[in-house]
């Protein structure tokens, strides 16, 4: 059985991300979002949220390369002198492992990040990471203790097949994650002796910011069995204020609308949904992402 899972990351950084959101879900494939509530236009996420049913959001914290959602004055060990979070994601991973003070304001912000989901009114069907900085095991920690008050149920480890990507683009130079292989599975195995449930595979590292139409029409092709999660970075226009230089978010959301990329997986044979529709069984139908195509 394949189950598929296709999430935008960032949402609520800007609205021209929160359009893409709203289309992709409406007339692609979109089936998920992480919501960044520290964003720029979280408000307006939450409101077209409410409007989408069945789109299943989750929580995208943010704890480096962004903005906290305390006051910069009670995270020192966190943030630089513009307020933002460090970007020297090394050296603050070290002071979070070694500085009492730096942990403390870890958890802190950790919770005041999921209080203000839950403010949203919106269910948490996932929690991720921007940067993936979880798969340091004192961010992991911080948000399993915090996490489980708030009903963290699902979470993303980052696990992406190697030979998936070959078989898309034959010839392509994907390195071995020698690095962060290890920590992936640590991060798995403790999710899961905790209950919380992480995808089999998940797809948009290697490629992140540049999931063109044909790679995700390959991915898809080319999808394993169990359940599998893609994510991308979706926006009608790019350029906006928060943008990651680089990153083709238009492109982004022009593959999760085009129409060959809604065939192929229909023709996969792919369940789509989200983290809460796979919880015991495979969901019927997918409701607003693919009533107008199945």
């Amino acid at each position: 059985m394949k189950r598929l899972v296709v999430t935008a990351d960032d949402f609520g950084v800007a609205v021209q991300v929160n359009e893409a959101v709203e289309q992709a879900h409406a007339q692609g494939v979109l089936t998920a979002a992480s919501l960044m509530v520290g964003g720029g236009a979280v408000a307006d996420a939450a409101a077209r949220a409410r409007r989408l049913p069945h789109l299943r959001t989750g929580l995208h914290l943010v704890l480096v390369e962004g903005r906290p959602v305390l006051p910069a004055a009670e995270l020192p060990d966190l943030v630089g002198a513009d307020g933002l979070f460090r970007r020297d994601m090394v050296a603050c991973a070290v002071d979070i492992f070694f500085k009492p003070a730096a942990r403390r304001q870890l958890v802190a912000e950790v919770t005041a990040q999921f209080e203000a989901y839950a403010a949203t009114g919106l269910a948490l069907d996932h929690v991720n990471t921007h940067k993936h900085f979880h798969l340091h095991p004192t961010i992991a920690g911080a948000i399993l203790k915090v996490g489980r008050r708030f009903g963290l149920d699902a979470m993303r480890v980052p696990s992406e097949p190697r030979g998936v990507l070959v078989a898309v683009e034959p010839g392509a130079r994907v390195a071995p994650a020698y690095v962060t292989a290890p920590w992936s599975e640590l991060v798995r195995l403790r999710l899961r002796r905790a209950g919380v449930r992480t995808a089999d595979h998940v797809f948009g590292l290697h490629w992140s910011g540049g999931v063109t139409p044909a790679r995700l029409h390959g991915l898809i092709d080319n999808l394993p069995d169990g359940l599998n999660e893609i994510y991308l970075h979706p926006a009608t226009a790019d350029g906006f204020e928060g943008a990651a230089v680089g990153y083709r978010y238009a492109e982004e959301f022009a593959a999760l609308t085009d129409p060959r990329v809604r065939q192929a997986v229909a023709a996969s044979g792919a369940v789509l949904g989200g983290f809460a529709d796979f919880r015991t069984s495979p969901p019927r139908h997918v409701s607003g992402v693919a009533a107008a195509w199945t």
